[in-house]
């Protein structure tokens, strides 16, 4: 699947795209994804109250 991936990225950009590259990215975008999600579930009750 990750070199599937890879190649498909290949493709469309035209540059060369490493698998491990590709890991190491997706890494750090499911670790801000995380970090989002931690943080909304922490200030939602602040958020809530600046909003409404």
């Amino acid at each position: 699947m990750m070199a599937a991936l890879a190649r498909a990225i290949s493709r469309a950009t035209g540059t060369n795209v490493a698998v491990e590259t590709l890991k190491v990215i997706m890494m750090f975008a499911a670790a801000g994804a995380l970090l989002s999600v931690v943080a909304v579930m922490i200030y939602r009750q602040a958020l809530k109250a600046a909003l409404f």
